[in-house]
């Protein structure tokens, strides 16, 4: 059996460039594994992932909403959307290129950039430049100058799911005059289901390839320093288990992480290898991270609403609570601010070039156990 791919109306958005409602279309993509991978044209976001567990139990691991106007509320949690002209943090809204210093917007405090400012990729209605049948590729043109940056910026991004439960994702682009690009995805993922909250996120082990963090001060903008994770909470070269890790950040300023992990030897590489791999034992579900980025933002949802401190919680698909360390975003990408560290991987983009940037979600079921512990 082919991938099946349904179409459908997901709700009514405003274009933030024309302050006109439009159609927001959802397309679903099922392969013969009993997969579904759900995309929106609203910031390209991810907005469901559902997959059977080693009980055959099909549940949604991905955070997300059944409206728009749910994700519009919560635009500052990013669920799911595409992160871009440039993922994370731009220190002071500002670099210099070429002699020239270009100020870009400061949507954090007035003091710095992120995810690309006021209007990121994560708020535009993409339009569907092609339906293929194994997925869906958007696009989105970004004109000269839009929230500081030069260039018009052509992008693609392509959806595709396989019957080997992958989930592959391409970001491309194009400019007509020297700019920067960092693309990226904020989808939130719990492998226990999305609605499982800080109990299951804390039942997953997590492990990723990488000797090295990027150091950040205390507002998390790079120092240009890379930290050795030798004898330290970030080291994760073996599995460990998020729950217990998570108790040792109690006294730290940062409760939980949020740490871009230098993968890939910090390198941009010609195909996707293997950076990290996330387990939830009692279900038996997988999820490896491939790349070809030099960097992976590695996030437990450390932001999101403490329902123990008396927030209000972030209700989600089926009436589901979204709490703070209750899921994981597994961010790939170049490192933070690299405009205004020439020792970084090089974020430039100019005329003629092509920006590539692959992930693939490879979603499994490892049933180690199952033999002996049946329910």
């Amino acid at each position: 059996m082919s991938i099946t791919l349904e179409e459908e109306i997901f709700g009514l958005a405003v274009n933030p460039f024309t302050n006109h409602p439009e159609m927001v279309r959802r397309y679903t993509l099922k392969n013969a594994k009993g997969m579904s991978v759900s995309v929106i044209q609203l910031g390209a976001i991810i907005q469901s992932v559902r997959l059977p567990d080693a009980y055959e139990k099909v549940d949604d691991v991905c955070l997300g909403f059944n409206d728009i106007a749910s994700y519009v509320a919560t635009k500052a949690a990013y669920i799911g959307g595409t992160l871009g002209r440039v993922a994370n943090r731009v220190a002071n809204g500002e670099y210099t290129a070429n002699d020239t210093k270009i100020q870009v917007t400061k949507n954090i405090k007035d003091q710095f950039q992120l995810h690309g400012g006021f209007v990121g990729f994560d708020s535009v209605i993409w339009e569907v430049a092609q339906k293929t049948p194994d997925g869906v590729i958007f696009r989105h043109v970004s004109p000269h100058g839009h929230e500081g940056y030069p260039g018009q910026l052509t992008c693609f991004i392509t959806y595709q799911l396989d019957n080997e439960n992958r989930l592959w994702v391409r970001f491309e682009a194009t400019t007509d005059r020297s700019t920067v690009v960092n693309i990226s995805n904020h989808a939130y993922f719990n492998l226990a289901g999305h609605g499982a909250g800080a109990k299951g996120l804390s039942e997953h082990t997590v492990e990723i390839a990488a000797d090295k963090i990027v150091d950040t001060d205390e507002s998390q903008i790079p120092t240009g320093k890379l930290l050795d994770v030798e004898d330290t909470v970030y080291d994760l070269r073996l599995p460990v288990l998020i729950g217990d890790r998570l108790r040792q950040f109690e006294n730290k300023p940062i409760q939980g992480y949020d740490n871009c992990f230098v993968v890939n030897g910090g390198e941009l590489v010609k195909s996707v290898t293997k950076v990290a791999k996330i387990v939830h034992p009692p279900s038996c579900r997988v999820l490896e991270v491939w790349t070809n980025q030099p960097g992976m933002q590695f996030y437990t949802a450390n932001n999101m609403p403490d329902e123990k401190a008396g927030a209000n919680p972030i209700i989600g698909k089926e009436c589901t609570h979204y709490v703070r360390h209750g899921s994981f975003c597994v961010e790939t990408e170049k490192f933070p601010d690299s405009m205004n560290h020439p020792e970084f991987p090089s974020i430039n983009l100019e005329p003629g070039e092509k920006y590539r940037h692959e992930v693939l979600y490879w979603f499994k079921v490892e049933e180690s156990w199952k033999c002996c512990c049946n329910p």
